[in-house]
């Protein structure tokens, strides 16, 4: 085949790339597309304005120094330039609770650089360090290309994140629409800023061997727990739910809420609700569970505490991830075989549990943003996407409705009743968009400290109140 400079400068420009493909399959379409000197690659090149992105002709020239020898056996190999070049993506991740899943990344990043020759690099923060590190990468401009953002931090860093729309839409045509709670996470304004890529579920976990001893089952609503929490306390197994200022009680008393149709401010991200008649009837709720099934420890709590509080056979009802399980399963301990999983409860206004996802992005100052898509979509793959999903041991669930009965809730028998909880899955914040003063509203624990309140003696409409002034101070600045 007869290729000219002038077509080859042409192929390269990226801009007339046809959306939806990859790297390495639009190159060979548009090489095969001029076999048989069926396109004029004089008229081919005038098409392509290599000023728009700063290349003129001659310093293409200089740049190609190489020669023409040296294109034509790039062309000959149909690998792009781009990727001949050995082109290099950094991507900025949290260091994972569940060693495994890491090194499936890494695994995956290999076979990435083996099928495109683009190489991938991994640089692993624990979380506290993240905040910063993104903050600091905003400011000078440069860092890394792609990030594996936590729960709202999509949003929070919106204006600096590349448009996602392409590769969400790619893979929902895929494999079908995305749970609800993505877009809490990731979708800003008219487009999406970020891919979910997986989400972690906050279930229910209980001492089997307890709710049999009183003739209970795991409550399927909050009414239950009370009731069999009751008859477990006197046996001396309290039910355990912080009302503190720790992120699991952020976690807890959310669903609680949620179930009982309460919210701290409406999804117009303007109105405060909290003062409300169903958040009264929510604090109402926890009081009786507070005094009937559980123990003034739970008012000083960290978030550890609800693990050890199970796993140390007092116990008996907890909402928590499986990180206690893992633990005294880790450990043998006999306790292993009496812990079990179950939804979230639900209550008058239905079930709702909080998700934690995470999400991948890149800035929109990156080089290489098309190559760092490239990878999303590679990981993303069913195969690599499977193995990932295995290695994190079912903390890391996917984000496609279509798998929720994904094989990963095969590898404990106990896990099967968590593959549902993406279903009613919310983030922090619900309903409201999660900006930076809704994530106030949660660091700041002020839903904790109003049940905490309310719990110490101070009545509802005092304890509603000072959340109401507290959340609209930060809602007016």
């Amino acid at each position: 085949m007869a290729l000219t400079l002038r077509g080859l400068a042409g192929t390269m420009h990226r801009r007339h790339l046809a959306p939806g493909s990859s790297l390495l399959d639009r190159w060979r379409a548009q090489v095969k597309s001029r076999k048989g000197g069926s396109s004029d690659m004089a008229t081919a090149h005038a098409r392509y304005d290599l000023r728009a992105d700063g290349l003129t002709r001659r310093r293409f020239l200089q740049t190609s120094a190489g020669g023409l020898a040296g294109l034509a056996g790039i062309v000959a190999l149909q690998v792009p330039p781009s990727l001949a070049q050995q082109r290099e993506v950094s991507m900025l991740s949290w260091a994972h609770f569940v060693p495994q899943a890491d090194q499936k990344l890494h695994e995956i990043g290999a076979r990435f650089e083996k099928a495109t020759k683009i190489k991938i690099r991994f640089d692993h923060l624990q979380e506290a360090q993240m905040a910063a590190k993104l903050a600091a990468e905003v400011q000078t401009g440069t860092g890394h290309d792609l990030l594996m953002l936590r729960m709202h931090l999509p949003l929070l860093h919106a204006t600096n994140l590349a448009d996602m729309s392409d590769v969400v839409e790619t893979l929902t045509k895929q494999y079908g629409p995305l749970y609800e709670f993505c877009e809490e996470a990731a979708y800003y304004k008219d487009h999406w800023v970020a891919m979910p890529a997986y989400h972690g579920a906050f279930p229910g976990s209980y001492n089997k061997k307890y709710f049999d001893e009183v003739g209970e089952k795991p409550p399927d609503t909050w009414e239950d727990l009370v009731r069999a929490g009751k008859k477990m306390k006197a046996k001396g197994h309290p039910v355990g739910i912080p009302i503190s200022q720790t992120n699991d009680a952020v976690s807890t008393l959310g669903p609680i809420m949620w179930a009982f149709g309460a919210k701290a401010v409406d999804k117009d991200g303007k109105t405060v609700t909290i003062n409300s008649e169903e958040t009264s009837e929510a604090i109402e709720y926890v009081k009786r569970l507070y005094n009937e099934a559980m123990e003034p420890e739970v008012l000083s709590w960290d978030d550890a505490s609800n693990n050890r509080f199970l796993i140390s056979g007092k116990g008996s009802w907890i909402a928590n991830p499986q990180s206690h399980y893992l633990t005294a399963k880790t450990r043998n301990m006999p306790i292993t075989q009496d812990i079990y999983f179950q939804l979230m409860p639900a209550g008058p206004k239905g079930r709702h549990t909080t998700t934690f996802i995470r999400s991948m992005g890149i800035w929109k100052f990156s080089k290489n943003i098309e190559p760092a898509k490239e990878f999303i979509k590679f990981f993303l793959n069913q195969e690599q996407y499977n193995d990932y999903v295995n290695a994190a041991q079912a903390f890391d669930a996917p984000v496609f409705k279509s798998m929720e009965d994904h094989p990963v809730w095969k590898i404990d028998p106990k896990y099967e009743p968590i593959k549902e909880s993406g279903r009613y899955g919310h983030l922090y914040g619900w309903p409201a968009p999660g900006d930076e003063r809704s994530q106030q509203v949660t660091n700041n624990f002020i839903i904790p400290i109003m049940f905490a309140k309310a719990i110490g003696g101070t009545s509802n409409k005092e304890a509603m109140a000072w959340a109401e002034a507290e959340i609209k101070r930060i809602y007016s600045t």
